[in-house]
This record gives structure tokens, sequence and C-alpha cells, in this order.
């Protein structure tokens, strides 16, 4: 089974969470889902630089990257995930334009569990609400 290393950026503004809604997908599971905005690590890049461009290919959204949260792996049907996650901020919103989902919400922590995530992103979730991050 293919098994996929990627990052994502859990981004705070003013107090919310941007969720992004996957459009139609392969993979029928991964259609119409939120999840954490991130990507694949290139060679000769860290993390916290994919993460960084990544959100700015994806959203033309420029981001400070705080923290690591934690690491979730997760066994889809067709493949693995595993999907290092990390705290950021993001410095403007003023230019952000969807390029790759087919929306954002920008979310109250106590909103989050009311949104139908990504089975890999449902880890990311409840460490935030248990965190209170």
């Amino acid at each position: 089974m293919k098994k996929l290393s990627v990052v994502a950026a859990v981004i705070i503004h003013d107090g919310k969470y941007l969720c992004a809604l996957k459009g139609e997908h392969k993979y029928s599971y991964l259609s119409q889902k939120y999840e954490f905005p991130g990507g694949k690590v290139e060679p000769n890049e860290t993390a916290e630089q994919a993460l960084i461009r990544e959100i700015h290919e994806e959203l033309n959204l420029a981001i400070g990257v705080k923290s690591y949260l934690l690491t979730v792996e997760h066994s889809y049907p067709d493949f693995q995930i595993e999907l290092a996650t990390y705290l950021c901020e993001a410095t403007s919103i003023d230019e952000l334009v969807i390029h790759e989902h087919q929306g954002i919400k920008w979310s109250h922590i106590e909103e989050l569990e009311q949104l139908d995530w990504a089975a890999a992103d449902l880890p990311i979730v409840q460490y935030l609400l248990n965190n209170k991050i």
C-alpha cells in the first residue's frame, strides 16, 4: 500500500481556525471533507518551508510556523498517510485566494467538531480540543 508523508497547517487568525473543504476527489471518502491544508515536503525542503510554500500555493496566504503539534498516522482503504501537523499563524488574510479547495471556513474551536473532517484530520481536531490550543 502506498504511504504518503505530508505536512498540515493548523492556521489561526483572530482566534479562529482555517478549515479547508475538499472538492470532489478520486477517492470518494475524501470528497466534501474538511482538512487542515498542507502537502508534500519536496527534496531539500524542511517541513516548515513546505508548509509556507504549500499554503501560499493553495491559498495565497502568508503564514508563520509557530510550533510542531503532532503526527497522525492513518490508513485509508487505498493508501496510508503520515501527517505532521504544525500550529501556524496567518500574518494577513487580505490576499487569500482559494486555488485547490472548494471553500474555506474560519471556525472557533468549539465549532470544529461540527464539521465533516477527513478521517486523518480527526485526531488533530481532538488534540486541539483536548489541549485548548
